[in-house]
């Protein structure tokens, strides 16, 4: 294998170098986009049922915005209705799209990166392919010691092609993974949306006397 990265001359080391940082960039988005990191099942329930008899302790909404992406959010809806504000939906709400779009940042970040690799990953293999095909024919000139040797000049395209070859199962990984992620962060960022409008809706119906 070593021989053949080799012999594929230097348009592999780009390649090589998309598939380190893509390999990288998957295993942080599988760990950063786990469930308990970004909704927790129970979390929205639990924090409607401290929230019966009002809005809960500093140290309480402090805990919640550590927890996760949803946490976050909610904790938000919290301090929009503990710090003075009218307590009408709207208000709940935008202090909750604040956050949910600081989040939906964070839960896209990298995905523009896996997208990039993997549309590039083949025009790189291409690009050595094409380099690869120009030094072989090249060193297929009349006057070279290897003109009108077709094993050799089989051989040679044969290792040029190896740079397509590695492009493409370069690419296609990482196209899957970025499609599984788009698709999972933008389930998330559903849910997220349907938790903050049932959060406010929540919130608005509790009584300024009721708050703690």
């Amino acid at each position: 294998m070593f021989s053949i990265l080799v012999a594929a001359g230097w348009p592999i080391v780009p390649l090589l170098l998309c598939s380190i940082i893509a390999t990288a960039l998957v295993i942080e988005r599988f760990i950063s986009l786990k469930s308990a990191k970004v909704m927790p099942p129970q979390l929205l329930n639990e924090a409607i049922g401290v929230s019966r008899d009002g809005v809960p302790s500093a140290d309480v909404i402090a805990k919640l915005e550590k927890n996760s992406a949803l946490g976050e959010m909610l904790a938000s809806g919290f301090r929009a209705a503990q710090g003075g504000s009218t307590g009408t939906v709207d208000d709940l709400r935008m202090a909750m799209e604040a956050s949910g779009r600081a989040i939906a940042h964070r839960l896209e970040r990298y995905l523009p990166a896996l997208a990039t690799i993997a549309s590039a990953a083949p025009l790189l293999g291409l690009l050595g392919t094409v380099i690869g095909m120009i030094e072989i024919f090249g060193s297929q000139a009349p006057g070279s010691g290897a003109a009108g040797n077709p094993a050799q000049l089989a051989h040679g395209i044969s290792i040029a092609l190896y740079n397509t070859a590695f492009g493409l199962i370069v690419a296609v990984p990482t196209l899957i993974f970025w499609r599984y992620f788009r698709s999972r962060v933008d389930g998330y960022l559903l849910h997220l949306e349907l938790a903050g409008e049932r959060f406010a809706q929540h919130l608005a119906g509790l009584s300024p006397e009721n708050e703690s």
